[in-house]
């Protein structure tokens, strides 16, 4: 064997000593440095943190504030139920995900397995409903319909039902005062939802994983004033959970109470007679289709006419606000959104738009005044005017000879709107305009406030569209490649008409402004833009922000804040034309479209003032428009599929003046039975614990409104039963 010199190895193990203490030297400095990092550095942080995690918290969610009418009726309030919730949390824990715990909880509650785990499964692009669009950490209700015997039977079987708890909750409630369902204008409520809280914890309205928030109407619009704020135990633990005392409690606050314009007595009528309006509309036969009306879909809005603050808001179809308290079912929500259901959380006052037909004209005959012509002058109004081989007709083809600017609105005359768009779309250029073009027309509608949203405290209110000469471009670059694509020189109507916009779609032809002048056309508004511009024909001008609140009562009464109407513009009229516009409408009522109507009204103690409203819409029965005010109300109905203006919406907004004023079919007023025969100024009265004391409610009947005065001044003594009458 041959021996190796120990100095042939001992420079390699010197070199692997070496290594080896640097690494060594390396982990313990590193292992340094981070015992430095945690125990000095951040030592605060990581003792915070670690005392936490022996804090445990305890919310008591926050008493939602009260949305009540003018009055003080509740419109949306609380109530107490017992409601039955499953922690996610917990049951994720178990070999089956808790499986056996539901299924157990369905049987005590008599529901179906699958409806009660669907409750609990979080929400996402592909889950259908029901499930839980909150934060998975909090409890999840089930239901909030248990019984007392269900709710024991929970809570004396603890061992069965881990991570289930039955507790009385207040709820929200919406009790439909009158059954004034009130749906679209109060809106709804479904819990937060991670990405919310993220986004509002450094906000001053923080939001906890318990937190309810409105999503639609006022329940959205005043939902940091409705929320209040939870209240916070908190306990210390010991490593195994156990209670070993208490370190703070932060008491929960109420939310604060909203008082409303809102007559829950006026409300009820609002929608009875819409409804009723509707209804009748179906009984109708349309000549031009050759089939009744459909009447899909409606809304009326009545508002104070010097104030903007709306008294009634009614929308149809309608829904029950109360389907989405403690989660709604895949049944409700198919209702309420599917393809069929005509989209009933749809608030039509403010999101629904259309053609506004000859309620439109005050607009044009504004404009015309604006542009120099006399108010008081002679315009022909034949029964059609051309514009080369276009025949523009009148309604029905009528005739009146020369006639004022004020009488063309009351017989509504379209041929003299014709021809005041067409001569100014000539002065302004034609179909290659001046530098300078006036566009009297468009600018008068901008400057009544269309295209443009009213400022309504309630949300997503859409603005409507004047099709002037900017829109008109934007439009045509949008649409130009699809016209270009399904355009046929000679084919079909919409085959011919999008050849011609693929060519010249972004340029104001003579028959845009004709039809434009009368309502028609590419021209859309919504209720409230027109109510609001009525409104301000009767105060002299003032164009009011649309308001829904009144005023934020604090829980304890003690602080009112009250919201104050606001203004966002002024009619471009002058007092004489005001007046003279003013004159015209009163003829629409006495002697005009509106006339038979009114007929018995008593013009000389109430004046009426209205306008009539009937649009063609393609591929569509026409839309029925009614445009009314007084010295105190505006009140604006229409009706889709439904017919003529004062046909199919005449009759339902004179009966809501009726039972305003208290008035018989003669005109005879009697205040007894008069609902609110001026606007109400005053707030319902608080008293000294903050309650308020409301008066009672009830059901609108349209007969006994006329026939027999309530003893206590208020309503009809009897209705029918809840909610027949929505039924077709």
């Amino acid at each position: 064997m041959t021996n190796i010199p120990e100095t042939g190895r001992t420079p390699r193990v010197q070199t692997r000593l070496v290594v080896i203490q640097i690494l060594v030297f390396s982990l313990l400095l590193t292992l340094g440095g981070r015992l430095w990092y945690l125990q000095i550095r951040n030592g605060k942080e990581y003792t915070d943190e670690a005392k936490n995690n022996h804090v445990q918290q305890v919310v008591q969610p926050a008493v939602r504030g009260s949305i009540l009418d003018a009055r003080g009726v509740p419109l949306a309030d609380n109530e107490t139920r017992l409601v039955v919730s499953a922690s996610r949390t917990e049951l994720m824990r178990m070999k089956d995900d808790g499986k056996a715990v539901l299924t157990r909880l369905a049987g005590v509650l008599a529901m179906k397995p699958e409806d009660v785990i669907n409750k609990i499964r979080l929400c996402d692009a592909k889950t259908p409903k029901p499930c839980w669009n909150g934060s998975p950490y909090q409890p999840i209700p089930v239901t909030d319909e248990a019984t007392t015997q269900q709710a024991l039977q929970i809570r004396e079987r603890a061992e069965d039902f881990p991570g289930i708890t039955a507790e009385p909750t207040a709820v929200r409630r919406y009790p439909a005062p009158g059954e004034s369902r009130t749906s679209q204008v109060l809106g709804y409520l479904s819990p937060v939802t991670d990405q919310e809280i993220e986004k509002a914890k450094d906000g001053d309205s923080p939001y906890l994983r318990s937190d309810q928030v409105g999503r639609s109407g006022l329940e959205r619009t005043y939902d940091k004033e409705l929320r209040g704020k939870a209240g916070v135990t908190r306990y210390e633990v010991d490593n195994l959970g156990r209670v070993i005392g208490q370190a703070q409690s932060d008491p929960a606050v109420p939310g604060s109470n909203v008082v409303t314009s809102i007559d829950a007595r006026v409300q009820a009528v609002a929608e009875w007679e819409l409804h009723n309006a509707m209804v009748e509309a179906r009984k109708t036969f349309d000549k031009n289709t050759n089939e009744n009306y459909k009447a899909d879909a409606g809304a009326v809005v009545v508002m104070e006419a010097r104030t903007g603050r709306v008294v009634a808001m009614a929308s149809q179809p309608d829904y029950d606000p109360n389907a989405w308290v403690g989660g709604i079912s895949a049944k409700d929500y198919a209702a309420l959104t599917g393809k069929n259901s005509n989209f009933p959380l749809l608030n039509r006052a403010i999101q629904g738009q259309a053609a506004p037909g000859s309620i439109f004209k005050v607009i044009p005959t504004t404009a015309a005044v604006n542009a120099g012509y006399e108010f008081n002058g002679r315009y022909p109004c034949p029964s059609s005017y051309s514009i080369g081989n276009q025949v523009f007709k009148n309604f029905e083809s009528q005739g009146h000879g020369n006639i004022t600017l004020g009488q063309a609105l009351e017989v509504s005359c379209d041929t003299v709107y014709y021809a005041l768009a067409h001569q100014q779309w000539q002065k302004d250029g034609g179909m290659k305009p001046k530098k300078d073009a006036k566009d009297w027309f468009y600018k008068t509608a901008h400057q009544f406030g269309l295209g443009a949203t009213t400022g309504i405290d309630l949300p997503n209110e859409v603005s409507g569209r004047v099709p002037d000469r900017k829109w008109k471009q934007t439009f045509w670059e949008a649409n130009k490649d699809y016209w270009c694509k399904i355009g046929k020189r000679g084919g079909s109507y919409v085959e011919q008409l999008s050849y011609e916009n693929c060519l010249e779609g972004n340029l104001m032809r003579a028959g845009d402004s004709v039809n434009y002048s009368i309502g028609q056309g590419d021209t859309l508004v919504t209720p409230i833009q027109m109510a609001t511009i009525y409104a301000a024909i009767s105060n002299g001008g003032t164009l009011w922000n649309p308001s829904v609140g009144k005023a934020v009562v604090s829980p304890d009464g003690k602080t009112v804040t009250e919201i104050k109407p606001q203004a966002h513009g002024k009619l471009p009229m002058n007092a004489k034309t005001q007046s003279l516009i003013e004159e015209a409408l009163a003829g629409v009522a006495t002697r005009g479209t509106a006339a038979w109507r009114f007929g018995g009204w008593p013009q000389d103690k109430i004046p009426m003032h209205a306008k009539t409203g009937t649009a063609e819409v393609y591929g569509k029965q026409t839309t029925s428009w009614f445009a009314t005010y007084t010295k105190d109300y505006a009140i604006v109905m229409t009706i889709s599929q439904g017919g003529t203006g004062s046909g199919a919406s005449g009759p339902a907004v004179r009966n809501i003046y009726d039972a305003l004023y208290g008035l018989d079919d003669a005109g005879n007023q009697d205040l007894k039975r008069a609902l609110l025969p001026k606007p109400q100024a005053a707030l319902p009265k608080i008293a000294a614990d903050g309650s308020i004391d409301a008066p009672t409610v009830k059901p609108y009947d349209p007969e006994a409104q006329k026939a027999d005065p309530a003893k206590d001044g208020t309503a009809a003594l009897a209705g029918p039963p809840a909610a027949t009458w929505r039924r077709d």
